[in-house]
């Protein structure tokens, strides 16, 4: 049974930081991308970055390019989020996803449907 685990989220002021974790448990063998995502209150879900399991390339949302920082821990299986210089409109819940698929570009990877399992979620809010 495959459970991810997310947590970090708070409140915090627009300018600052925030590092989320989100720690797998069971068959992680066979995860193949890890993925960050976020949604907002009266929006779809949004792709934010994802890092491959294995190889540990990133691939990152415009939106955050620049000021999101993916990063794993594959002895203890946990995947990083450093969020910096947050805004207001980075408030959501985030939630981890793993994936398990293979050979399917980062462009796919975006859809929420190509990751089989997916954590509860943490909330971040960003004041201004």
């Amino acid at each position: 049974q495959v459970q991810l685990v997310e947590s970090g989220g708070g409140l915090v002021q627009a300018g600052g930081s925030l590092r989320l974790s989100c720690a797998a448990s069971g068959r992680t063998s066979s995860f193949n991308v890890m993925g960050w995502f976020r949604q907002a209150p009266g929006k779809e879900r949004e792709f934010v970055g994802g890092i491959a399991w294995h190889a540990g390339n990133t691939y990152y949302a415009d939106s955050v390019k620049g000021r999101f920082t993916i990063s794993r821990d594959s002895a203890q299986n946990a995947v990083y989020l450093q969020m910096n210089s947050l805004k207001p409109e980075d408030t959501a819940l985030y939630y981890c996803a793993a994936s398990t698929e293979t050979e399917v570009p980062w462009s796919a990877l975006k859809s929420v449907f190509r990751y089989g399992y997916w954590g509860q979620g943490t909330q971040v809010t960003v004041s201004s």
